[in-house]
């Protein structure tokens, strides 16, 4: 069996950080390595130099190895909405984004957005997503089919909705179940697919869709569910109206039986009192999109209510609100809209949120999120000097801490020097231009 060791500095997180201080949340190597074999980690560690015959090393020093980043919110029919101008999200959506997802009605197109999609998550070291795709069923198996062939540990969706939209993106509540149930067949647990339920919002599911999506949980209870709650004052307004004997727009996933440790609800920003509570007590989880929610003013993310009550938290680049695949560049905006709520979000919490607290947040924990042994080898690395603004910087930082913060503030794909999908070198591989 020939076995691959990566040499460099090594970064596991064990554990949420609960400050800079907290150096038991994590494990760190100064010069480490990380053996792989069978696209597994087999043991992190101090490079020792000690190798078996056959064993190939790369060594990656100076730089950072860690658990690939995962995006637990990312909309993969959008890759041509990014940067659209518009006042607001319901302004946003009918202009560009509902007329945009139209096209993935012809396979074709499905098939050459799906190898772009997946280029860039790998440009950006992004080894795990949670994605929504069209109402077509032809764009989740494109989806699905091109992670396949990358190996990649992906979740995904048909995106159900039967109102308030065009009509070449509207399915029935019937249809809309007969689908998913058959890409749920076809796809869920299928190599490392996953599956998820996607009522895209309430505004665009009727009554009978959200029970429909509730027969699929309840057939289904190892498929995720994914939508979107609470991101703009005019859509929470519209939202009651459909919905009037809902408590609130929480409310009306409560009722139909939506929430759960399986569920993650988009952006969560106008939340009540009561919101906050359901979301704590049915263990869903608020994911945090900040990036999507500054470019389309949505609000800012009340982090420290949330976290205070106990709600798990995830962080994501809502790609094409999100102006950026990066999870660096959103963890970049994520400190900022704290710091705009007298916040803070230190760099190792940041980082933690990337790899094994989204891991968490999925419930993928010891599969990825960690270098852990018997996970799966889905790594990046990561060059602190990648532009010589970093480099500059550099010179003058003394801690893991300082470098993370740095390579949150100003990296981007240039500082993401390898991305590993089963212990497979990517990006690398990619193709460095083209249409």
């Amino acid at each position: 069996m020939t076995r691959l060791l990566l040499r460099g500095r090594v970064l596991s997180f064990l554990d949420e950080p609960q400050s800079l201080d907290d150096t038991s949340s994590y494990a760190y190597f100064e010069d480490g390595e990380v053996e792989i074999a069978d696209g597994r980690v087999v043991s992190i560690g101090p490079f020792d130099g000690a190798q078996d015959a056959g064993t190939r090393i790369i060594d990656h020093r100076p730089h950072l190895i860690m658990a690939g980043f995962i995006d637990p919110h990312i909309h993969f029919p959008q890759m041509q909405v990014i940067g659209s101008y518009a006042a607001a999200l319901l302004e946003w959506l009918n202009t560009y984004t509902f007329v945009e997802e139209q096209k993935f009605g012809d396979a074709r197109h499905c098939a050459r957005i799906a190898s772009r999609f997946f280029d860039e998550l790998i440009r950006h070291g992004t080894t795990t997503a949670a994605a929504y795709c069209s109402v077509h069923a032809q764009s989740v198996d494109a989806f699905f089919t091109e992670a396949a062939k990358r190996d990649m540990l992906v979740l995904g969706g048909k995106v159900m909705m039967d109102r308030n939209a065009p009509p070449g993106l509207l399915d029935t509540a019937q249809a809309g179940y007969d689908d998913s149930k058959r890409l749920i067949d076809t796809w869920h647990g299928k190599g490392r697919a996953r599956y998820a339920i996607t009522p895209r919002f309430a505004i665009t599911s009727s009554p009978a869709q959200l029970e429909a999506a509730a027969a699929l949980a309840a057939e289904f209870p190892d498929c995720h569910i994914q939508t979107h709650v609470s991101e703009n004052l005019a859509e929470i307004e519209y939202a009651r109206e459909l919905y009037p004997d809902a408590p609130d727009y929480m409310g009306i996933y409560e009722r139909y039986g939506l929430l759960g440790p399986r569920t993650l609800l988009g952006h969560c920003i106008h939340l009540t009192h009561r919101e906050v509570e359901v979301v704590a007590g049915t263990r869903s989880v608020a994911v945090f999109c900040p990036t999507s929610n500054l470019f389309i003013g949505s609000g800012l993310f009340d982090y420290d209510r949330l976290h205070a009550r106990g709600a798990r938290i995830a962080v994501a680049t809502d790609v094409g609100g999100g102006s950026s695949y990066s999870l660096l560049r959103t963890l970049d905006e994520g400190y900022k809209v704290l710091q705009l709520r007298g916040q803070r979000l230190n760099p190792l919490r940041s980082f933690y949120h990337a790899t094994l607290g989204n891991a968490r947040a999925l419930g993928l924990e010891g599969s990825i999120g960690a270098l852990v042994p018997g996970a799966a080898a889905d790594l990046v690395v990561l060059d602190a000097r990648a532009t010589p603004q970093m480099a500059l910087r550099h010179e003058t930082i003394s801690a893991l801490a300082q470098e993370l913060f740095l390579l949150q503030t100003c990296g981007d794909d240039r500082a993401v020097v390898e991305t590993y999908v089963a212990g497979r070198p990517m990006k690398s591989a990619l193709p460095q231009s083209g249409t």
